[in-house]
């Protein structure tokens, strides 16, 4: 068999394909691909923000402090809904670390999840992952919404949501960042 473009091309796509059917490795595949089509979130145009309608939100520390939504307020806030069993949520993790250990001291960072401290553990033991995570211990404040996972907010100091994202993205990119600097600077 010659090989050219063609060829070489269909035999990735089969590869790829029997990959998902493999066991354990189509969440692997799912994450890789999930990766490879991130891109940078958009934002939302002015005059269709939304504004956070409270900031009265208990939140549990799993890895942290508990505390109340509210001493975010005034701060620029990024806000992502997230599991250990989700896929898109596991692809963007890295770019949000990044973000993470970058704007630490500058933003308030919120990761919330439902999942149990066993698997949250693992997870973050085995990734080297040490972002905040909290549980949400009282109702959502409106326009946040925590179906379906990932789900993420950036939200500028007077409470106008700048970006709201659903699926995953890559959250380290010039984009983001110079979103968020522009943010602290107002």
């Amino acid at each position: 068999m010659k090989f050219n473009k063609k060829n070489i091309s269909n035999l990735i796509f089969v590869i790829i394909l029997l990959l998902f059917f493999i066991p354990n490795t189509r969440g692997m595949m799912q994450i890789f691909l999930t990766r490879i089509f991130s891109f940078s979130p958009s934002l939302v145009d002015v005059e269709e923000r939304a504004q956070v309608a409270s900031y009265d939100w208990k939140l549990h520390g799993v890895n942290t402090e508990s505390m109340n939504f509210n001493t975010a307020e005034g701060k620029v806030v990024l806000l992502n809904y997230w599991a250990t069993w989700c896929p898109p949520c596991i692809a963007e993790m890295p770019s949000l670390q990044e973000l993470y250990n970058d704007y630490k001291d500058k933003v308030v960072f919120v990761f919330l999840t439902e999942d149990d401290d066993p698997e949250l553990n693992k997870f973050m033991r085995d990734k080297s992952y040490n972002y905040p995570i909290y549980r949400a211990l009282s109702e959502h404040p409106k326009p946040f919404v925590h179906k379906p996972i990932p789900g993420t907010y950036l939200i500028d100091k007077k409470g106008n949501i700048v970006i709201h994202k659903v699926g995953a993205a890559d959250w380290n990119t010039d984009k983001v960042r110079t979103t968020i600097d522009q943010l602290l600077a107002e």
